[in-house]
Parts: structure tokens; C-alpha cells; sequence
């Protein structure tokens, strides 16, 4: 049970309650909570024993205090529970979709569109606005109910899908009670997490060690199914255990022999394509590749089994970082020793898209910057949203401008310990306007040009809006291009390779947001950026200072894209950073 489950739980409660017609003040309250519980850096459930200690966290009373201790002392809450029975788990699953919150399926549940808690809410509204229900509901125009139905497609084609960030976080939770048992040395993610894709089916870890010797399993098998996590067994044998963990994410276990361990690492991680064609090249070189080990066709004997290198050396390859592997040429590059030195974590030198408290961060300039120091980055820029974007409290001209000589302060007093430049997350009008003057823009170190509305608007309107925007001399940056947030809204329409060819041409450089939830752009098209020529800028696009150390998912998409340090802006020093950068007026 950690921080982020906590505060899960806290705002399903909050979202039950506003369904359930509850109090604002209370709702707020959860909600409120659960922010706290997510943003604190205090480990909740080892200062679940201390009333006073959780209370000293800014967001949380001592009503809230005692509910963070139901729930570390027993996984749940009463009133969660409660809830759910009465409402069924389906309308959480109905809150994921695009348009819908808790007044809106409150509105279904009056109306009887939806209606019992113990069926699939989800295809209840979808047999209901095929049946028409929804019509003449309120707030239920064509444009909401098109949206919903869209919604529930999207919905469906990623359900069984989880963020990379949530399989990790789950993989080094698991890995870390693994661990503690005795003859367990090493444990290692395989599958489509190691190759980072970025979102997975399914979670494959090994395990190594002497307890994973054949003769030793048994203990290690019974330890990993008392796993605190689990939600339900799906399979227990001689060496692998299955399950899944609360939220649905089905987790495969395997404990290996150590003198097998390479063979079955490479094995597992795949990808499926990749590993056909490794089998291929094998039987023509007289070997056969199982999850076992290399062996001879002819006696059967072992060749390399215990490392991935050994493996790829025996067939007279180069070995690859997982993320190449996806049979996209790696095979023939690593055998004519050409595979390209792909980016690595450590040379990524500064963060050129955040937020703060002047918008809708949670930490101020400069703790942003002392955060960025301890992820050992030499530049940062401040990149808050502008006026466009109401919600999030935008900045206008005056606060802009205002902004720039706070940051030039702060930057002055880091003393050269790190470098602050001004900027700003500029919004994209639905006609490719830029929402602050030009004169503001001017005085930005970094301009990033980005769309927050009107997703819905057709290839050509889309297209034609982006390129306008990119036109403005003072925008350097495109970022987040094409919207998308994963497993929760599809990208918008785009002609990207319009975007792409018109973006190198002017040296406006192109984001690769390593938001977790964003991941945009994709490995395809940061692949077709880099040969159009574009430059490519990496950023968090933090909102708080921890986020700021969430890079190496990004990381993992530009290694995907078979891109090296030369290839990504925020490798050079911060005077190199600035130089690639579109010229300013």
C-alpha cells in the first residue's frame, strides 16, 4: 500500500460521494486529501501509527488522519465500500471515460440509463445511446453523446493496458519483496516493460538465485504467492507463479537457475518478431534458441545460456539495449556491428518544460531548480501556461512579464549552480493564433507552442492550425504534438509528416514529453522527426518536483526511435541548447 493507492482511494471515495448527491464541503475535503497523499513526500503508511505526524501534512485533519489509517490498517475504506456496493465498481471504469464525471453519471443513474451494481456500466451506456436513452437528457446535445460513444471505443481498445509508469512502479514494488527472501539475488522485468514500451499487457519478472535452483523452489514459489499485493492466484507450478494485483494487472513470476538466467531473459523480453527472427539465424548457423539456452542442433549441448551477451556473441551479433528489439532492422545492424550508440539517461543535461505555482505546479521556481540540481541537470526552463487556459490559472501579458523577472532572479541567485531560463507553454487558438502578444514572447528564452482544446477538429483544421502556430518566429518549440494522453484520449488528427517537414524547415524543434501519461511523441513518429531532420527537445513537463526524475520513460521512447545524444537538443550544455533552437528575431 503506498502513497499513490492511498490517494487513489481517497478520490474514488470523493467521486462515489458526488454521485452519491454528499455534501461539497465533505467531497472537497477527500479530494483535497487525496492530493495531499500523492504530493507528500511522508511515507503514509509507516506514519499511519502517528496521528499527529499525518496531520502535520499540509491537506490533512484529523477526520482524514484517521481515514489514512483505515486504510493502511486494513486496504479499504468503509464508505468506499459502501458506495460501491450500492453503485457497483463499473461507474469508476465510467469516470475513465473522456467527458464523464461524477455529475454526469450521477445524471445516468437518475435517469436509469444506467442503473444495477453488479453489470458492466460501460456497456450499459453503449446499448444505451445506441438506443437513443440519452436523448433529451440534459447536457446531452449530439456533440456529448458522439464523444461518449467515441469514448467508450477508446475505452475498449486499451482496456488490459497499463502505463509504463504503473507496470514499473508495480515491478519495484514486487521486485523489493522478492528480494528480501533468502537465494534470491536478482530480479530482472522482461516483456514489454523492459523493452519500454509504453504501456503493457502484462508484467514478466524473473527471478534468480540459489532459492531458484530446481531442487530449492518450493519455498520460493509459496514465498512469492503470499505476495501482500496480490488481488487473486491465476496459476502456481514448479517455478513460475501468476496473479493478478488490485488493479487488474496480471503479473507472471518465473525462478531461474542461474545458468539459465540470459537465455530465458532474452527469451521473455522478445518481442515476438524480434525473437522469430534471432530463431531463424540460429537454425541457419546449426543452433537452436529456447528460453533454456543456445544449443547445437546435433548433441544437444549448451553453447550460451547464462547471459544475453553470451548469446548474441555465440551468433556473431552485437547485443542490443532491449528497446531495440522489435525486428525493425536491429538484427542485420547488430550482425554488421553498425547498431547505432542509442541516448542514455546521463546525458540528458537539462528540463526545458515545466510548471509552477504560477500556474498549476505544486513547488516555486526555485525549488523547482534545487529539485533539478539533484537530478543533476545544468538548465532548466520555467514554462507555465498562459491566459487561454483559465483552469489552470494562465498566465496574461502583465503576470508574463512579471514571471520573466522572478526567474531572472532566481537564476542569479543559483549562482551558476544551474541556469533558469525564462519561458512559457503558450497556448494554440483554435485558429493557429498564439494567445499572448508577440512583444511578450519576445522576451522568452524558450517558447513551446502547444494545443489544449478543440481536439475535435478535423485533419485539415487541425493541420492547418499547428502550421499557422509554428509560423510565429518566437515559437521554438511544438509541444506535446499530437495531444494525446494514454489510455484516456487518442491523439488528434494531424498530417504529421506535414507538421514534421515544415517544423525542420523553420528549426522549430519538436517534444518528445516524457510525461508518462503522454509519452508524445510516439517512437514512430520520433522516428520519421529525426529523418525529416528535426531537432528534438526531451522534457518532464513537470508539475511538481518530483516528476522531474519521470525522464527515463521519455528516455525510453527516444531509445525505441534508435536515437542518439546527437539527435535530442537537451544534451548540449545550456549555451548549446539555446543555439539549436530556432533563431529568435
Amino acid at each position: 500500500m503506498d502513497n499513490k493507492t492511498m490517494a487513489r482511494l481517497l478520490a474514488e471515495t470523493a467521486d462515489l460521494m458526488e454521485i452519491d448527491g454528499a455534501d461539497s464541503f465533505r467531497i472537497r475535503s477527500y479530494r483535497r486529501a487525496a492530493e495531499a497523499a500523492e504530493q507528500t513526500t511522508v511515507d503514509l503508511m509507516e506514519a499511519a501509527g502517528d496521528t499527529s505526524r499525518l496531520m502535520e501534512i499540509d491537506g490533512i485533519g484529523k477526520g482524514m488522519a484517521a481515514r489514512l489509517q483505515a486504510i493502511a490498517a486494513t486496504g479499504t475504506l468503509p464508505q468506499r465500500d459502501e458506495l460501491l456496493a450500492k453503485y457497483g465498481a463499473g461507474v469508476l471504469e465510467l469516470l475513465k471515460l473522456p467527458g464523464m464525471g461524477p455529475k454526469t453519471v450521477a445524471l445516468l443513474w437518475d435517469a436509469g440509463v444506467i442503473g444495477s451494481a453488479n453489470v458492466d456500466s460501460v456497456g450499459q451506456l453503449a446499448q444505451a445511446i445506441e438506443a437513443g436513452r440519452l436523448n433529451g437528457l440534459p447536457r446531452m446535445g449530439s456533440k456529448q453523446i458522439e464523444k461518449l460513444r467515441k469514448g467508450i471505443e477508446d475505452y475498449r481498445r486499451s482496456a488490459g493496458r497499463f502505463r509504463i509508469d504503473v507496470a514499473d512502479e508495480e515491478a519495484q514494488r514486487i521486485a523489493a519483496y522478492l528480494l528480501q527472501f533468502k537465494g534470491i539475488d536478482k530480479v530482472v522485468p522482461a516483456g514489454s516493460l523492459r523493452r519500454g514500451r509504453e504501456t503493457v499487457g502484462d508484467l514478466d519478472l524473473l527471478a534468480t538465485g540459489p532459492a531458484c535452483a530446481p531442487e530449492h523452489t518450493q519455498a520460493a514459489v509459496d514465498y512469492v504467492a503470499a505476495y501482500p499485493g496480490i488481488h487473486d492466484i491465476i496459476a502456481k507450478g514448479e517455478n513460475k507463479v501468476s496473479f493478478h494485483v488490485d488493479q487488474g494487472l496480471q503479473v507472471d513470476v518465473r525462478l531461474l537457475p542461474s545458468d539459465s538466467y540470459g537465455a530465458a531473459l532474452q527469451y521473455f523480453t522478445g518481442s515476438k518478431a524480434h525473437n522469430v527472427a534471432l530463431r531463424q539465424r540460429a537454425l541457419k548457423m546449426g543452433y537452436t534458441l529456447s528460453e533454456w539456452a543456445l544449443a547445437r542442433l546435433d548433441d544437444g549441448s549448451t553453447v550460451a545460456a547464462a547471459t544475453e551477451e553470451e548469446i548474441y556473441a555465440a551468433l556473431k551479433m552485437d547485443w542490443m539495449p532491449p528497446e531495440m528489439r522489435e525486428n525493425l532492422g536491429e538484427i542485420d545492424a547488430a550482425a554488421e556491428h553498425r547498431l547505432p550508440r542509442v541516448i542514455d539517461l546521463s546525458g540528458i543535461r537539462g528540463d526545458v518544460h515545466m510548471h509552477t505555482t504560477a500556474s498549476d505546479g505544486h513547488n516555486s521556481i526555485r525549488e523547482m531548480a534545487e529539485a533539478a540540481i539533484e537530478c543533476g541537470y545544468k538548465y532548466i526552463a520555467i514554462t507555465d501556461h498562459s491566459k487561454n487556459l483559465a483552469m489552470t490559472n494562465g498566465l496574461d501579458e502583465k503576470r508574463a512579464l512579471e514571471q520573466i523577472k522572478q526567474v531572472r532572479g532566481v537564476d542569479r541567485e543559483m549562482e551558476g549552480r544551474i541556469r533558469v531560463f525564462t519561458g512559457i507553454e503558450v497556448d494554440i487558438l483554435a485558429d493557429g493564433a498564439l494567445d499572448l502578444d508577440d512583444e511578450v514572447l519576445a522576451a522568452m528564452d524558450v517558447v513551446i507552442a502547444a494545443v489544449h482544446t478543440r481536439f475535435e477538429q478535423s485533419r485539415e483544421e487541425m493541420t492547418e492550425r499547428v502550421l499557422k502556430a509554428i509560423e510565429n518566429p518566437y515559437v521554438r518549440i511544438l509541444g506535446h504534438p499530437t495531444g494525446r494522453l494514454l489510455l484516456r484520449r487518442e491523439p488528434f488528427a494531424l498530417d504529421m509528416a506535414a507538421v514534421l517537414k515544415r517544423a525542420a524547415d523553420l528549426g522549430v524543434a519538436m517534444e518528445h514529453n516524457a510525461a508518462p501519461e503522454r509519452l508524445d511523441l510516439n517512437d514512430h513518429d520520433l522516428r520519421l522527426a529525426k529523418e525529416m531532420g528535426c531537432r528534438i527537445a526531451m522534457s518532464s513537463d513537470s508539475h511538481d518536483c518530483r516528476n522531474l526524475g519521470k525522464m527515463g520513460y521519455g528516455l525510453r521512447q527516444l531509445r525505441r526511435a534508435w536515437l542518439t545524444a546527437e539527435d535530442v537538443l537537451n544534451t548540449r550544455s545550456a549555451e548549446g541548447f539555446l543555439a539549436g533552437l530556432r533563431a529568435r528575431p
